[in-house]
């Protein structure tokens, strides 16, 4: 269990790095409300377990050769720029992604948030380097090792429902206008991921 509570530790530290799928969460539940962000939230903590998991068997030196990093790149930040300008129009009622509906419901919800969640492979090697840092300083066994990365997938759960939490509460206090204001500003945040994504190479090389 200590190994458990390292992870939650570990993972919260790193949840707080803010960026699309938090704002993903803060947008639904504020418009939807908190009970329908749970199937969300999961395919989160689903992706994150997928990534953790490549992480451990070594795939994240496969995005370390610069054509595949780059390409994985790319469409990801394609992919995010387009649902930043797809919550932007839906505000005015207007959809460019036509199987994302307007008025969304439990299957568009799910099919974004794992579109979303996958469309920066580059976690993969985040991960990668995290784990390597972890084991090289804390050496440990295989059962420690899963408690360890349950821990971490934990972190994401609470942590993406203490935001969902605090969208649901604005969404039942926020006058519409509003509330369409800060679609338009979280689409537009999410459109600036998608450009940092597709310009910053520096760090990743």
């Amino acid at each position: 269990m200590r190994r458990y509570f390292e992870g939650i530790k570990f993972g919260m530290v790193v949840q707080l790095i803010i960026g699309p799928m938090c704002l993903m969460v803060f947008h639904t539940s504020k418009d939807i409300g908190f009970l329908s962000t749970i199937p969300l939230i999961l395919i989160i903590a689903l992706v994150d377990a997928f990534y953790i998991i490549l992480s451990c068997c070594g795939v994240s030196r496969f995005l370390k050769n610069k054509i595949y990093r780059d390409a994985f790149r790319i469409i990801g930040a394609i992919i995010l720029i387009v649902f930043g300008m797809n919550t932007i129009f839906n505000v005015f009622s207007i959809t460019i992604i036509p199987w994302f509906t307007i008025f969304p419901n439990i299957n568009s919800i799910l099919l974004k948030g794992l579109i979303l969640a996958l469309s920066n492979p580059i976690t993969i090697l985040y991960w990668g380097s995290v784990f390597s840092t972890k084991l090289l300083n804390d050496p440990m066994k295989k059962k420690e090792l899963v408690c360890f990365c349950f821990g971490l997938v934990s972190a994401t759960i609470l942590f993406e429902s203490f935001v969902a939490t605090i969208g649901s509460s604005f969404g039942l206090f926020l006058p519409v206008s509003i509330s369409k204001m800060i679609n338009v500003i979280i689409g537009i945040v999410i459109i600036i991921f998608g450009f940092q994504q597709l310009m910053n190479k520096a760090h990743l090389k």
